[in-house]
């Protein structure tokens, strides 16, 4: 039976992904090298060391990642200030399953930097979630199942109770990894790349019914 919902971040609550490609590009041109946006295509929702990192590989570039995300994310926080949007249906969505009484977590892959600026921008609290991790929060990113079994556990329940709520390819497999059920958004990938998923949606405008009632 559902008891809880695992959020993802980008892609599920905010269309972040134009934007920190933007930031990624910026910082690459800094050090020299121009990159396209579909380099990093491949590399969505596992997590900004392997975002950044694995576009550096295909170029064949050696990154201090560390330097490298920092100032990404100093270019991300300036690029994003107020225009980054909540997707349809987020906050109607979490007033849903607040009112069901659902437990609810968010699980990003994202560095806390960029998830704090996430939310504020948003206008969505921390406090809103019954506990909040983030990409540092875990060794093995998405599509590892880490993240999702550390989420379940943080809200006091099995995996097999929740919902997890994402947008990307990898995201949905560390989620059934994980033992959850999960609902797929359209939102960065096409419906028959997410087919691994329980329920797809085109946004949490339409969620299924059955997909909060199992």
């Amino acid at each position: 039976m559902i008891k809880g919902i695992l959020f993802d971040m980008d892609g599920v609550l905010v269309d972040s992904e134009p934007f920190i490609c933007k930031a990624a590009i910026m910082m690459f041109g800094e050090l020299g090298v121009n990159v396209l946006p579909e380099d990093f295509h491949p590399f969505v929702g596992t997590g900004e060391n392997r975002y950044l990192g694995g576009v550096a590989e295909k170029y064949g570039i050696k990154l201090d990642i560390g330097k490298a995300k920092s100032r990404t994310y100093e270019i991300y926080e300036i690029i994003v200030r107020g225009n980054l949007k909540p997707l349809p249906g987020v906050h109607e969505f979490i007033s849903k399953c607040r009112n069901k009484g659902f437990k609810m977590a968010l699980a990003t892959s994202a560095d806390r930097v960029k998830m704090e600026v996430n939310l504020k921008e948003i206008g969505l609290k921390a406090e809103s979630f019954h506990s909040v991790i983030n990409g540092l929060d875990v060794e093995n990113k998405k599509p590892f199942p880490d993240i999702y079994i550390k989420a379940a556990e943080n809200i006091g329940l099995k995996p097999s109770e929740c919902l997890v709520v994402e947008d990307a390819v990898s995201g949905i497999k560390a989620g059934k990894s994980a033992g959850c059920k999960c609902l797929a958004l359209t939102s960065s990938f096409d419906a028959s790349a997410l087919s691994e998923a329980d329920w797809i949606a085109e946004s949490l405008l339409t969620v299924p019914e059955e997909a909060l009632n199992w």
